[in-house]
């Protein structure tokens, strides 16, 4: 079996993957101080308690936007599973996508591997949602080439600020409200967070979707896209393994 391990800026994802499908997937708050040994008891006690064994794991691909994090998990992936994994940390290698953007390099290695598996499923014009860190906005054309995209702060991210910044107002559940118009701090804050964003969405994509003059299909990814995706009519799709499965088809093409 394949473990794709894909490290981003809040968590880090293990899955286990035969074939094109997930079998298994955990998770663990992203912590660049934690050491390949601890990597290993974690999740072989995950894995023995789902069925599965360190033996299993033929082969190890990992994505990663945090580089103090990688060489813990190399380790890792070397010393306990005794494989040597493919580490995919930018679109330098682009697998065949043409990626028009001024310095290919700069492209996140998560942001990249979304649009690779999102063509390489709908091959039409795409735009690609992920709801993690930041909220990013990826646009794929219908030749499937990556032109370009949005960043804005995460969804958390934002509720953690204005927690921080204002003394009278505390933390929240991200939940979709039942009326916009919040009776007390809690409701008015998850209005805020919950219609702020959809809104943010629908602007965005619709002013995409202007520029380039288009029919496109939108995809959401990420632990909020399901959330986002009652209440949001420009989402079309949710697929909340996709850089998984991006992952899983760049390996197979390596």
């Amino acid at each position: 079996m394949l473990l794709a391990i894909d490290i981003g800026n809040t968590n880090i994802v293990f899955a286990l993957c035969e074939g094109d499908v997930v079998r298994a997937e955990w998770r663990i708050r992203t912590d660049t101080h934690r050491t390949a040994d601890e990597y290993a008891v974690w999740l072989f006690t995950l894995m023995t308690h789902a069925g599965f064994k360190a033996a299993d794991v033929s082969a190890t691909i990992i994505s990663s936007v945090v580089p103090d994090a990688n060489f813990s998990i190399k380790t890792f992936v070397r010393q306990h599973l005794k494989c040597d994994p493919q580490l995919v940390v930018s679109a330098e290698n682009t697998f065949g996508m043409k990626v028009l953007i001024d310095n290919p390099q700069e492209l996140g290695a998560d942001r990249f591997i979304n649009a690779y598996a999102a063509w390489n499923h709908w091959q039409k014009a795409l735009i690609i949602i992920d709801f993690g860190t930041a909220t990013t906005f990826d646009v794929i054309s219908g030749n499937g080439e990556y032109l370009g995209g949005v960043i804005a702060p995460g969804i958390n991210l934002s509720l953690e600020a204005l927690k921080k910044a204002a003394a009278k107002l505390h933390g929240v559940a991200i939940a979709h409200p039942p009326t916009v118009i919040g009776r007390n701090t809690t409701s008015a804050m998850q209005s805020g967070i919950y219609y702020g964003y959809a809104g943010l969405i629908e602007g965005i994509v619709s002013r995409i979707k202007a520029e380039r003059g288009e029919v496109m299909h939108v995809v959401a990814t990420g632990g909020l896209a399901p959330l986002y995706a009652e209440a949001v009519d420009a989402i079309d799709s949710v697929d909340a393994d996709l850089t998984i499965r991006g992952l899983m088809l760049l390996h197979a093409r390596s």
